[in-house]
């Protein structure tokens, strides 16, 4: 066992080599505390850690460290998600520390949805730094110095996270762009939902045969599709997006009241997959705004109980 880097669950569970199994978890639209903790109990027990999304879609929320905060509380592990579109450098390491002192371990930096798709479009995008150069910058407080050098008299010891979009333009690039993150400092990757098994079995391959899944944790996304409206609204409208006709097709064959059994019976059939695939070391299961269902998934994919490490 190498030594751990933030002690956090999530990087104990895949450190002693089990297959992990993360959540997500929207903070509300308002200071609805109830709402959030009433959530976070369909995932208590059911996974390692749960993402807490950071204004995604770029529409106004809760702050990700306070319902982070929040899932602390409730003797859960958050994963908190951070983007680079809201702060400036001198807020993104005052929010690293502060996530620290709360008790937060792991995580995942990202750029965040452009602006003009949110309920605020006229907001003003901050971009001080990119998602590579955060990945970096969490990994340089790690060892306990501030991005312009000086030192830091606690070190906020964070398990570092990544996105990686393996269906994204140019299709080749992906790898490469992944194995940037990896050097930049991620300790694990999230993917995007995935949809099309073909693509993201050859973008595997490719990270495997680069030696990308001994660096890194792979965590494979999987979103369950409640039915063929949700899938056909991806595929048009939500970018990055890679869902195959067939997959779409699978889904209206069957009658409308069975639609969202059909799009459960496909994810579990992919968890199945990644538990075999090379370099997959676990899944993280998006369920939005569909929590109530994660301990029934989790159950019928055969991933309960966790384990206690």
């Amino acid at each position: 066992m190498s030594e751990l880097k933030s002690g956090s669950n999530l990087e104990k569970v895949l450190n002693a080599g089990h297959f992990a199994f993360t959540g997500e978890c929207g903070p509300p639209k308002g200071a609805n505390v109830e709402h959030l903790v009433e959530k976070f109990k369909f995932l208590k027990g059911n996974v390692d850690a749960v993402n807490i999304t950071d204004n995604q879609t770029a529409v106004v929320r809760m702050s990700s460290m306070a319902a982070s905060a929040l899932m602390v509380q409730e003797g859960m592990e958050p994963n908190f998600q951070m983007v680079c579109r809201d702060r400036n450098r001198l807020a993104i390491m005052s929010d690293i520390l502060g996530a620290y002192a709360l008790g937060i371990r792991n995580m995942l930096c990202l750029s965040g949805d452009h602006q003009t798709f949110g309920n605020h479009p006229e907001a003003k995008n901050v971009h001080d730094i990119d998602s590579m150069q955060l990945i970096r910058l969490v990994k340089t407080m790690r060892e306990g110095k501030f991005m312009n050098g000086d030192d830091i008299d606690v070190a906020p010891k964070m398990f570092i996270g990544a996105a990686c979009n393996p269906f994204a333009d140019p299709y080749e690039f992906r790898v490469h762009r992944l194995a940037n993150k990896i050097e930049a400092g991620a300790d694990f990757i999230q993917t995007q939902c995935i949809f099309n098994m073909e693509k993201f079995r050859d973008f595997m391959k490719k990270v495997v045969d680069m030696g990308l899944h001994e660096k890194c944790y792979i965590l494979a996304g999987v979103t369950p599709m409640k039915n063929a409206g949700m899938a056909n609204f991806m595929s048009k409208f939500v970018p990055g997006m890679d869902i195959p006709d067939d997959l779409i097709k699978r889904l209206k064959s069957v009658d409308k009241k069975d639609q969202s059994e059909e799009g459960i019976k496909f994810a579990l059939e992919q968890v199945e997959e990644f538990k075999g695939m090379e370099g997959v070391a676990g899944v993280h299961m998006m369920a939005i705004e569909w929590e109530h269902m994660v301990p029934e998934i989790a159950k019928r994919a055969g991933v309960l109980p966790r384990p206690q490490v």
